[in-house]
């Protein structure tokens, strides 16, 4: 039999398959569907978060606020200063009026506030770009430290306290997302591989036959194999199908605090290779399902 004649033989054989035993099939591509979209769900918080993280960690700096009446000389000095800082790349040098006015234009309401008490209160600053090496906890522990007691600097703020118990909640929320996939994928391959199997034993007269007429072993277990894709392929879609539908349906109920704890970045939804990801999970664990189920009946 030619290659293109056998995977003809090994499709139509499959999806025949799938037709003469349908209660497992829906079984097997509801339980991989549940799963999915437990494990998606978590996916996707994760996916935001680190989303977050990355655009906070590009805009992420150290600003240095500066003693009141301090002179322009001294400034320009503490300036070349945290120039010098390692892993310091840039140093804007801020003053009280700009950032009056950064204040008025990112608040708007606020500045009527600050006209009722008669002067700027606000300090002028330094802030320092930092390298993507150091836009860590760690890294910024490294230059506020570097920093901190010079003369003319009244403060210090750099986020780390911020930046480090996010990365713990992330690493929190990613684990629980691991844990959680390997105990679905273990408890939905062995379910998948039951269902299988039964579709195996209903069909074990035509495997009878095949034996006799001389059929390999892996003639007569590719369509199984494939029958497990299939169900699989189809569990993650609906899965897929499943998230998004909330995604969409739910979002707007949450969006605007959705927002708030992103820090303004929208929520997003799988795209293109993640979607694929998830699909193509789900076509594996029908794929170990079906290679569990031949197994045991190989046994047997």
């Amino acid at each position: 039999m030619r290659a293109g004649a056998r995977l003809l033989y090994f499709a139509r054989t499959a999806v025949g398959g799938i037709a003469a035993t349908p209660g497992t099939a829906v079984v097997a591509t509801a339980t991989i569907a549940v799963s999915l979209v437990l494990v998606g769900a978590f996916a996707l918080l994760v996916v935001n978060m680190e989303g977050l993280l990355d655009r906070f960690g590009d805009a992420l700096q150290v600003t240095a606020f500066l003693e009141e009446g301090l002179p322009q000389a001294e400034r320009q000095h503490l300036a070349r200063v945290a120039a010098t800082v390692e892993g310091v790349t840039e140093v804007r040098l801020v003053s009280e009026e700009e950032a009056l006015r950064r204040f008025r234009e990112g608040v708007g309401r606020g500045f009527a506030l600050l006209e009722g008490l008669g002067r700027n209160p606000l300090p002028a600053s330094l802030e320092l770009t930092l390298a993507p090496a150091y836009r860590n906890p760690e890294g910024l522990a490294r230059v506020a430290g570097s920093l901190e007691g010079l003369p003319g600097i009244a403060d210090l703020a750099s986020g780390e306290d911020w930046v480090e118990g996010y990365v713990r909640a992330l690493a929190l929320v990613r684990g629980l997302a691991i844990g959680l996939g390997a105990i679905l994928a273990l408890a939905t391959t062995l379910i998948v591989s039951n269902t299988i199997r039964l579709a195996v034993v209903s069909r074990r007269d035509e495997l009878e036959i095949l034996d006799l007429v001389g059929a390999s072993r892996t003639f007569v277990n590719v369509p199984f194999l494939l029958e497990g894709l299939l169900q699989g392929a189809a569990g993650g879609a609906l899965a897929w199908g499943l998230l998004y539908g909330l995604f969409r349906i739910v979002l707007p109920g949450f969006e605007f605090g959705l927002e708030l704890v992103l820090g303004g970045v929208s929520p997003r939804f799988f795209d293109g290779p993640e979607s694929v990801g998830l699909i193509g999970g789900g076509a594996l664990l029908g794929l170990l399902g079906s290679a569990l189920a031949l197994a045991s009946e190989t046994r047997s």
